[in-house]
C-alpha cells in the first residue's frame, strides 16, 4: 500500500473518530440552553406521570399523560375532535379577524388624531373594565344563543388588547424620526406610511399574540353555554360524563392551538420586522 493511501485512510478514520465527539459537542451546548428554557416544563410533566402512575394522586381525577395522549390519539384518530376543532377554529378566526379589521385601523387613527381619542377613550375604558363574560348574557339576549352570540363576545374581548396595543405604539414612535422625515419634505402621509406605521408594528404584534390568546380563552366559555359542538363543549359534555382523560385531551389540545397560533405569529414578526430584532 502506498503511502498516500495509508494517509488518506489514517484521514478519514481520524474523521470518523471525530463524529461522536463533534456530536457529544453539540448535545453539551444544546442540551443545557434545552433544560433553562424547558426543565421546569419538564419536571412538571414527569412528577405528573410518576404521581398519577404510582397512585400518589387519584388517578381518577388526574390520569396519568400517557392515558390522556392515548384519549386525544383515538379523539382525533376517529374523527371525534376533528369536526369540534374546526368548529371552535371558525367561531375564534371570525372574531380575531373581526377584531383586526376594526382594532388596527382604530387604533391607528386614535393615535394620531387626539380629538378622536378624547371623543372615543371614555368610552372604550368604560366597556374594557367589564368583564367580556359579565356582558355574555346581554349579547345573548340581543343576538341569540346562537353564533353570532359566541363570535361577538369573542370578538368584544378580543378587540381592546389589540386596539390599546396599537395606540401605544403609535404614540411611542419617535418623535425626532418625525421632525427628521418632515426636515426632508415628507408629507402627513409620507410620515405615516414610512415612520409611523412601520415604528408600531411591533407594538401591534403583541397586541395580535394577545388578541389571539383571549380568542382561545373567551373561545371556551362561549361554547360551554348553549353550544352542542366544539373543544369548550367537549372539555363540558366530558367533565359531565366524567371522562377525565377526555376532558384533558380537549384542554391539552386548546393549548396546542394556542402555542401553534403564538408561534405563527411571532414568526410572521420576524419577518415582518427584521430591523427590530436584536443583534447576534
Amino acid at each position: 500500500m502506498s503511502y498516500e493511501n495509508v494517509n488518506s485512510t489514517l484521514g478519514a478514520d481520524f474523521r470518523l473518530g471525530n463524529r461522536p465527539s463533534a456530536l457529544a459537542a453539540k448535545l453539551k451546548a444544546v442540551v443545557p440552553a434545552f433544560l433553562a428554557r424547558y426543565g421546569l416544563v419538564v419536571a412538571f410533566l414527569a412528577l405528573w406521570q410518576i404521581s398519577a402512575s404510582r397512585g400518589w394522586v387519584n388517578p381518577a381525577v388526574f390520569p396519568p399523560l400517557d392515558v390522556i395522549f392515548s384519549a386525544l390519539w383515538g379523539s382525533i384518530s376517529s374523527g371525534a375532535l376533528v369536526d369540534d376543532v374546526a368548529i371552535s377554529l371558525q367561531r375564534a378566526g371570525i372574531a380575531f379577524a373581526a377584531a383586526v379589521a376594526i382594532g388596527i385601523p382604530l387604533g391607528l387613527v386614535m393615535g394620531q388624531a387626539r380629538i378622536v381619542e378624547q371623543a372615543l377613550d371614555p368610552l372604550f375604558q368604560f366597556f374594557r373594565q367589564t368583564s367580556a363574560l359579565a356582558l355574555y348574557p346581554v349579547f345573548i339576549l340581543l343576538l341569540g344563543l346562537g353564533e353570532t352570540s359566541k363570535v361577538f363576545v369573542i370578538f368584544w374581548a378580543t378587540l381592546f388588547p389589540l386596539l390599546l396595543s396599537t395606540i401605544g405604539g403609535v404614540k411611542e414612535v419617535d418623535t425626532k424620526l418625525i421632525e427628521m422625515a418632515r426636515t426632508y419634505g415628507a408629507g402627513r402621509l409620507a410620515i405615516f406610511r414610512r415612520v409611523v406605521l412601520p415604528a408600531s408594528v411591533p407594538a401591534i404584534f403583541v397586541g395580535l399574540r394577545l388578541s389571539a390568546t383571549t380568542a382561545l380563552l373567551l373561545l371556551i366559555a362561549a361554547e360551554m353555554i348553549g353550544a352542542n359542538k366544539g373543544i369548550g363543549f367537549q372539555v363540558m359534555n366530558a367533565q359531565y360524563n366524567f371522562q377525565i382523560p377526555l376532558m384533558f385531551a380537549a384542554i391539552l389540545l386548546l393549548a396546542l392551538l394556542g402555542l401553534a397560533a403564538n408561534a405563527v405569529l411571532v414568526l410572521l414578526q420576524r419577518k415582518l420586522c427584521r430591523w427590530a430584532q436584536p443583534a447576534a
